[in-house]
C-alpha cells in the first residue's frame, strides 16, 4: 500500500532534476559569498520578487525571524494576525531572540488583517508604551484556508505602513501559489512590502531552504543577523541549486495543486460525517472538522493511516490536508475512498 501523505506540502521529494542539480552543483564557501550557485539562486530571487537582494537562509521561520530582528529593536512592537504563522508556529522566537513585542490582532476569515484594527492596534509616542515598528502580512494564509491576499490589499496595507512610518514585512511562504492562484506576477504581490520570505521546500519541492527578499541594506544587516544565529552556511550550493530548479520550473505547476485540493474538497463536502466547505479552496490548503464525533480525533488519525492516508491534526476534531508535488488525480481518488471507508466504519 503506497503512502499519501497530505500532511503538509513540505513532505515533498525532489525532482529528478533538483537530484541531478545537487549532484553537479558548483560551489564554494557562502560566508566568504564564493558560494556561485548560492549567488545565482539569491539573484534569481530577488529578480523575481522585484526586490534589491535576498539572502539563503535555512527555513521559513529562520527568515521570518531574521526580518523580524532586522526591522526591530528589543522593546519594539509588531503587528501581527492572531492566527499567523508567525505568532502560532515559530517557538515566539521574535520574543525569546530579540524582546520584541507582538500585537496581536484578529485575521479575518479571508487571511486579511482589517485597515482599521491595523491603524487602531498603532501605538501613540509614549513613554509607557512600546513602539510599534512593524506590520507582518502572510500570503498565502495557512489558517485561513490557504487564502491568498489580493494584489489591491496587498498595496493598502503597505499604503498605511507608509502613511505611520512603518515598516511591511511578508511571510510569503507559498507566495508563487498566490499569485498562481490571483492570475498574476509575484512582483504585484510583493511591491510594496520592506522584506518578504519565500520558502523553497513547499509547493516548489526543493529539499530544504528558504529565501528573504528586500533592500541591499536590509539583506547586509541581516546577513550579520543569520551568522549570529549560526546560520552561515559553507558550502551551500547543494542547497541553492534545487532552489533554482525549483524557481525555474515548479512555479507554474502549483495550478494542479489547485485544482487537486478543490477537487479533494468536493468530494469531502459529500462524505457523512466529514465538513469542509470547498469554495474557500483557493490554493492548495483545505480544513475538515469531523462533525460525527462517535470516535476520537487519535482514532480517526490512526483508522485513516492504516489505509494508507495521513493528515495533519490542527484542533479539536479539525485536521489540516494540503495537496502537493507527487499528489495527483489517481491518489486525491484514493484518499477520498479511504475517508469514505473511515466514516462508514462509525455507522
Amino acid at each position: 500500500m503506497s503512502l499519501i501523505d497530505l500532511r503538509s506540502d513540505t513532505v515533498t521529494l525532489p525532482t529528478p532534476a533538483m537530484r541531478e542539480a545537487i549532484f553537479s552543483a558548483e560551489v564554494g564557501d557562502d560566508v566568504f559569498g564564493e558560494d556561485p550557485t548560492v549567488n545565482r539562486l539569491e539573484a534569481m530571487a530577488a529578480e523575481r520578487t522585484g526586490k534589491e537582494a535576498a539572502l539563503l537562509v535555512v527555513s521559513g521561520t529562520m527568515g521570518n525571524i531574521l526580518s523580524v530582528l532586522t526591522h526591530c529593536a528589543r522593546g519594539e512592537e509588531v503587528i501581527l494576525g492572531d492566527s499567523s504563522h508567525i505568532f502560532l508556529n515559530e517557538a515566539g522566537g521574535m520574543s525569546a531572540l530579540g524582546g520584541i513585542f507582538p500585537h496581536t490582532i484578529p485575521n479575518q476569515p479571508d487571511g486579511t488583517l482589517r485597515l482599521a484594527d491595523i491603524e487602531a492596534a498603532i501605538r501613540a509616542e509614549n513613554i509607557h508604551f512600546p513602539r510599534t515598528r512593524l506590520i507582518c502580512l502572510e500570503n498565502t494564509h495557512n489558517r485561513c484556508y490557504g487564502a491568498p491576499l489580493s494584489v489591491e490589499y496587498m498595496a493598502s496595507v503597505a499604503a498605511l505602513a507608509k502613511q505611520h512610518r512603518l515598516l511591511l514585512h511578508l511571510d510569503g511562504a507559498r507566495i508563487f501559489n498566490a499569485a498562481v492562484a490571483l492570475g498574476v506576477n509575484v512582483k504585484k504581490l510583493t511591491r510594496g512590502v520592506d522584506s518578504l520570505n519565500l520558502c523553497l521546500s513547499k509547493g516548489l519541492s526543493a529539499p530544504v531552504g528558504s529565501v528573504i527578499c528586500g533592500s541591499r541594506d536590509f539583506i547586509t544587516r541581516a546577513r550579520r543577523i543569520r551568522k549570529m544565529l549560526g546560520g552561515g552556511m559553507r558550502q551551500a550550493g547543494i542547497i541553492a541549486a534545487a532552489g533554482i530548479v525549483a524557481l525555474e520550473s515548479m512555479t507554474d505547476r502549483l495550478a494542479e495543486d489547485h485544482a487537486n485540493a478543490r477537487r479533494l474538497a468536493e468530494g469531502i463536502s459529500k462524505i457523512p460525517g466529514l465538513a469542509t466547505d470547498p469554495t474557500r479552496v483557493l490554493t492548495n490548503i483545505l480544513y475538515v472538522d469531523v462533525v460525527d464525533r462517535r470516535f476520537t480525533d487519535e482514532a480517526f488519525l490512526e483508522r485513516l493511516a492504516a489505509k494508507g492516508v495521513r493528515v495533519s491534526h490542527t484542533g479539536p476534531a479539525r485536521f489540516r490536508m494540503l495537496t502537493h508535488y507527487g499528489i495527483g488525480a489517481a491518489e486525491i481518488d484514493a484518499a477520498l475512498e479511504a475517508l469514505q471507508e473511515v466514516m462508514k466504519g462509525c455507522y
